[in-house]
């Protein structure tokens, strides 16, 4: 039976890595991308593209046509990150009521799988030292934040509907980073500051980081093996700024960054460089939000993703370097080194 892979967000850094590895399967792979985004990147690979928003409902029906006779697999990696602390009207519209739409359309037109992308996020903090693990009952109440609210009352509108018998399984990625970013995520931005000497000084902490790659593959072993009703934390290990800064260093020529800025400080100009980025329509280096999760409790266990689904990490160091290949090679940084040899 032919499969159609469904997929959300394609053009955002999960969903096109996703794309990438099932375009190597024979199967008919429908991407939804926002109506003011470029595709272009999508175009390489065998896809059929749609335009639309998860918040329209009837923009949804067109990438279930013709789908009676065929297996149908749903992945809804569209959101929206936010570092708000209250709710807005948007956020809530795309990550709540986009994914309750989603959700319901694959009922509607009997979807066989649909895999939800939630996050770390949605799943309460523990005290420093804990252990994190995969829960079965999400509360907003008890997480920080816009987008950790909102990821929460998604993820339990997917698990009543698993319930109730639709085959959907939660995935819990964390901090994603990784080659094929063609926006700013955590490391394509440090690695952006970096090269251009704009990153004068780091911020303790750091978080758990797990490649784009691995979680795109977790992702795909969740279709075959991942079990009705059941959430699956995608993670590595904890992993300091500093010590991913100094994985950085060696594939640049400028000198090691010294200046440690105290948390007090960091926190305490956290909303005037908010403000200055916005101006300057940036994405600003720390935000209040930011330095919360950075000094967040991130041991989060993949145990039983690995257990379940055969789910491996790799080591971040290879991260680190494909990244910054991938990004020499778009032309996004220049080769330092090797302008210098020349």
């Amino acid at each position: 039976m032919k499969r159609i892979y469904v997929i959300t967000g394609a053009n955002g850094h999960l969903g096109y890595t996703i794309v990438k590895k099932l375009s190597s399967e024979e199967v008919e792979i429908r991407a939804l991308v926002l109506p003011n985004e470029n595709p272009q990147r999508l175009e390489e690979f065998e896809c059929k593209i749609f335009f639309g928003n998860v918040c329209n409902r009837e923009d949804l029906d067109p990438l279930f046509a013709n789908s009676e006779d065929s297996q149908v697999v749903v992945i809804h990696c569209a959101g929206l990150i936010s570092i708000a602390s209250r709710v807005s009207k948007l956020v809530y519209d795309v990550n709540v009521n986009g994914t309750k739409n989603m959700v319901d359309k694959a009922i509607e037109y009997k979807a066989n799988k649909l895999i939800y992308i939630s996050s770390v996020h949605a799943i309460p903090e523990l005290k420093k030292g804990e252990t994190i693990v995969e829960v079965d009952e999400f509360n907003p109440d008890l997480v920080k934040g816009e987008y950790a609210k909102t990821k929460a009352m998604a993820t339990n509108y997917v698990l009543e509907k698993a319930r109730k018998g639709l085959d959907a399984v939660v995935i819990h990625p964390a901090g994603i980073i990784g080659p094929y970013d063609y926006g700013r995520g955590h490391l394509t931005q440090l690695v952006l500051d970096y090269f251009n000497k704009k990153l004068t000084a780091l911020v303790n902490g750091g978080y758990d980081f797990v490649d784009v790659r691995d979680v795109a593959e977790g992702i795909i072993q969740a279709i075959e093996k991942g079990k009705r009703g059941e959430c699956y934390i995608l993670s590595n290990k904890y992993i300091s700024i500093r010590d991913l800064v100094k994985m950085i260093a060696p594939f640049s020529t400028r000198k090691p960054i010294k200046t440690i800025l105290p948390i007090w400080f960091a926190k305490l100009t956290a909303p005037l460089a908010e403000l200055y980025y916005k101006i300057r329509k940036k994405p600003p280096l720390y935000t209040s939000y930011s330095l919360y999760t950075l000094l967040s409790n991130s041991n989060f266990s993949h145990e039983k993703a690995t257990k379940e689904l055969g789910y491996l990490p790799r080591d971040i160091n290879d991260t680190v370097k494909d990244t910054i290949d991938w990004m020499k090679e778009k032309g996004r940084i220049n080769n330092e080194k090797n302008e210098k040899a020349g």
